[in-house]
């Protein structure tokens, strides 16, 4: 853990364990973004999330409605990604204005990310590769196509990602605004659409107005 810290903090990529697949992550600085995007060969279009221990430091970086923790707490932890109105505008690469925030649930990731503070928390794959199920595979990947990451061993989940959901912070502030599932992974659509009908119905008005 400590090898791995040191180099997410002095700008380099490591693979860590999540509860669904290996991430890769580096800290949110553009010089550490370029050395990321780099080894996934992604283009810059194509923002990545970030990952946070916990609510308190997902506040850092994103705006927060009040609901945020009851829809959370009613999947199991580290299976939802909310893309959030960011507080002020960050790299592209991390979507500027709106930003995929994750609360990873995995013991080692939680450490982690409470040592280094938030790190990206895509998939541990070059781009349009099938993404490994360990972390050792994963950096074993890389690191044969010639990349130098570091990696922190542990197992991981299903190997679905978490579902992807824009938050209808950001989705527009009209009566008709609502959530949108993104990229539907390890909790359906149906249930997060669920959520909402229910979220929605019970309180006779849209949330946060």
């Amino acid at each position: 853990m400590e090898d791995a810290v040191k180099i997410a903090l002095s700008g380099g990529c490591i693979v860590y364990p999540t509860s669904t697949q290996p991430a890769l992550g580096c800290i949110p600085s553009p010089e550490a973004l370029d050395v990321l995007f780099h080894i996934k060969n992604r283009s810059e279009n194509m923002p990545v999330s970030i990952g946070v221990a916990n609510l308190e430091q997902a506040k850092t970086l994103v705006e927060l409605t009040d609901d945020i923790p009851d829809f959370l707490d009613s999947f199991p932890e580290g299976s939802i990604t909310l893309v959030l109105p960011a507080k002020k505008t960050l790299d592209k690469r991390l979507g500027g204005d709106k930003i995929a925030i994750r609360v990873v649930t995995h013991p080692i990731a939680k450490a982690l990310l409470r040592a280094t503070g938030p790190l990206t928390a895509t998939s541990a794959n070059i781009s349009g590769m099938t993404p490994e199920q360990t972390c050792e595979a994963a950096a074993s990947t890389l690191i044969e196509a010639g990349h130098k990451v570091g990696v922190i061993s542990g197992n991981t989940g299903s190997g679905l990602p978490s579902t992807l959901i824009a938050w209808y912070s950001v989705c527009g502030t009209s009566e008709r605004a609502s959530i949108e599932v993104l990229r539907e992974g390890i909790i359906p659509t149906k249930e997060v659409q669920s959520w909402w009908k229910n979220r929605t119905s019970n309180s006779g008005e849209m949330p946060g107005m």
